[in-house]
């Protein structure tokens, strides 16, 4: 059940939010439909191929599938003037597809009894996956290669539910709240791992 839950919080957020990234880009409605769709499902999918797991797996979703087209058909039809804050839309949205989906991707790995490692690696891919493929599809640079702290929260989902630091159903929802609530305050406070530029060493970050 808890595994199910997360797969719907995911699902929703991550359709939502690359509706929205597909709104800002301009996109027409089928543009939003497939950016929606790639950014919901392509981590999961990534995920499958990566560990394994049966390709036919990935159709057997119907019911997340019309959760998603749902969610982006509200999405599209929402007034125009709660769409002018869209920003702040799209980095709550991402903040819970990222935690949702990282925790679901590491109880998938658990399923599966796969090592720690594995786990780990299952719930990058599958919180950062769809929003890669949702910044390529709309040209942008990844999150997970440019913002605020990103990825790392994933790595730590992963370690809490591989190694049983999380192991029930309260466990693991506040897991949730906590990855969601650092995912944004790394965004507030513009926290960032270490950079190196090469062209520009005044921007360059050593520690």
């Amino acid at each position: 059940m808890t595994w199910e839950l997360f797969s719907i919080i995911g699902t929703i957020a991550f359709a939502v939010s690359g509706a929205i990234v597909a709104m800002e880009e301009e996109y027409d409605i089928f543009g939003v439909y497939i950016l929606g769709m790639a950014t919901a499902f392509g981590g999961g999918a990534l995920r499958n191929l990566l560990i394994g797991y049966p390709v036919e797996a990935f159709w057997k979703q119907d019911v997340l599938f019309q959760i998603a087209l749902l969610s982006m058909t509200i999405i599209f039809l929402f007034p125009h003037k709660l769409m002018k804050h869209w920003k702040k839309w799209e980095n709550i949205t991402d903040a819970i597809g990222l935690s949702a989906f990282a925790i679901q991707g590491a109880l998938y790995a658990q399923k599966l009894n796969l090592p720690l490692s594995a786990t780990i690696v299952a719930a990058v891919l599958t919180g950062t996956g769809g929003g890669i493929i949702r910044d390529v599809l709309a040209k942008r640079k990844p999150l997970v290669l440019r913002a605020e702290v990103y990825a790392f929260w994933t790595i730590l989902a992963g370690f809490a539910v591989g190694t049983n630091l999380v192991a029930t159903p309260i466990h693991m929802y506040l897991l949730f709240i906590v990855i969601v609530v650092c995912r944004m305050l790394s965004i507030y406070y513009n926290w960032h791992l270490p950079i190196k530029s090469l062209t520009n060493s005044s921007k360059s970050i050593d520690s």
